[in-house]
């Protein structure tokens, strides 16, 4: 059983946004995922997208605190993005404006999973 009480080894959001524009520019995910890093005060090792046909882009920026990824149905006006970190230092909820400012979503969910959560030994028998 997880003991809450336990530091989490990270933290992951889940953020679903709905009603988003220009989620087929490619050069405005890239700065989604750059400046999202920059915002968390990650530290930023590389960039990745991949534009689909006829639309939509998957994307992920590697962080050394791990990743933040989008993947847009532009036809749904939609994105999904994650963003997970570990350390300290990391506040993933500052990216939620850069998404905003960005993506204009209309709505936006977003959950938090503790990642990493030690298990209690005592508690494993």
């Amino acid at each position: 059983m997880i003991n809450m009480m336990k530091e989490a080894l990270g933290r992951q959001l889940i953020i679903d946004a709905w009603g988003c524009k220009n989620l087929d520019n490619d050069d405005l995910v890239k700065n989604m995922l750059e400046e999202s890093a920059k915002a968390c005060h990650a530290t930023l090792l590389s960039v990745h997208t991949h534009l689909f046909s006829p639309q939509g882009i998957s994307g992920v920026a590697i962080i050394a605190e791990s990743h933040i990824s989008i993947h847009t149905w532009p036809e749904h006006s939609y994105a999904a993005i994650d963003i997970f970190t570990c350390g300290k230092e990391v506040e993933p909820y500052n990216a939620v404006g850069v998404i905003k400012r960005i993506f204009s979503p209309e709505k936006i969910t977003l959950h938090e999973i503790k990642r990493g959560v030690p298990e209690d030994e005592s508690e494993n028998g």
